[in-house]
């Protein structure tokens, strides 16, 4: 592979950015995974507060279920 990137041209010098961080010919062309897709908010309260329904319920929708509201009032979409 190193042979195929010197022919191609894609193989260039270690390029210095600053002291603490160097960029070799290798990592230039190693690229990050994308970020995880984010969670739509699936409940949300008058005051803006949200949740997405994963994990433990809220202390403001756990408060405004014990009062006797439900759940699917505050659901979004």
């Amino acid at each position: 592979m190193h042979n195929s990137l010197i022919q191609s041209g894609l193989l260039a010098e270690t390029v210095s950015i600053s002291s603490e961080s160097t960029i070799t010919p290798m990592t230039a062309l190693i690229r990050r995974p994308p970020p995880p897709p984010s969670v739509p908010v699936c409940y949300r309260n008058a005051e803006g507060l949200m949740w997405d329904g994963q994990g433990e319920m809220p202390a403001w929708l756990q408060r405004a279920v014990n009062a006797g509201q439900s759940a699917e009032h505050f659901r979004v979409g």
